[in-house]
C-alpha cells in the first residue's frame, strides 16, 4: 500500500510503500506516550525503508530516545526518531540493526489507513492512571510487548499486501 504523510505544519512530506499498514498496536511505553503525544500509539506501522521519499529534509531532525527500565541503567535506544524540526511532529522510526525498515508514526500518516480487525494493548505495565486503556474482545492486553511482530500479526490475520 502506498502512504503518504506529513508533519502538522507541512514543512515535511513523506511517502513510502507498507506491506504492513494496519496500526495493530497501542503501545503505552513512556517512548511512545512522550514522544508521540497523548496515550501513545506512535510507532506501529511497517514500510520499505528503500522507497521512503522525503519532501523537507532539511526540517527533519532526529534522536535516540532513552530505555529506562527499573533497576537498570538507563541506555540509548539505537532507533532513530524522526520529527519536524518546525513543529515537532513525531515522523518515522528507523533502527540500524533492520536497516531495510521504516516505522512511520500511524498519526503522521495523511492516507486513509486500514481498521484493524484487533489491535494489541501492549506495555501495559507502564500506562499512566489517566489513559483509558480499551478492554474485551479484539483488544488483546500485554504487560509488555506481545509474543508476536508486527508482520507476524499482519501474517496472522491474512493482512501482508
Amino acid at each position: 500500500m502506498h502512504l503518504e504523510g506529513s508533519c502538522q505544519c507541512g514543512a515535511v512530506q513523506f511517502s513510502l510503500e507498507s506491506d504492513s499498514p494496519y496500526p495493530f498496536m497501542h503501545c503505552h511505553c513512556s517512548i511512545c506516550r512522550k514522544t508521540g503525544g497523548g496515550g501513545g500509539y506512535a510507532v506501529n506501522l511497517g514500510g520499505d525503508a528503500a522507497t521512503l521519499r522525503v519532501r523537507g529534509k532539511k526540517h527533519v531532525a532526529r534522536f535516540h530516545a532513552v530505555m529506562r527500565e527499573a533497576g537498570k541503567r538507563p541506555t540509548r535506544s539505537k532507533a532513530f526518531r524522526h520529527f519536524c524540526s518546525q513543529c515537532g511532529s513525531p515522523l518515522w522510526l528507523w533502527d540500524p540493526r533492520w536497516p531495510e525498515l521504516v516505522h512511520p508514526n500511524a498519526s503522521a500518516i495523511d492516507t486513509p489507513l486500514p481498521r484493524p480487525p484487533e489491535v494489541m494493548e501492549a506495555a501495559l505495565a507502564f500506562v499512566p492512571p489517566w489513559v483509558d486503556v480499551p478492554r474485551g474482545k479484539g483488544h488483546p492486553h500485554y504487560e509488555t510487548w506481545p509474543p508476536e511482530s508486527l508482520r507476524e500479526w499482519h501474517a496472522r490475520h491474512g493482512l501482508l499486501s
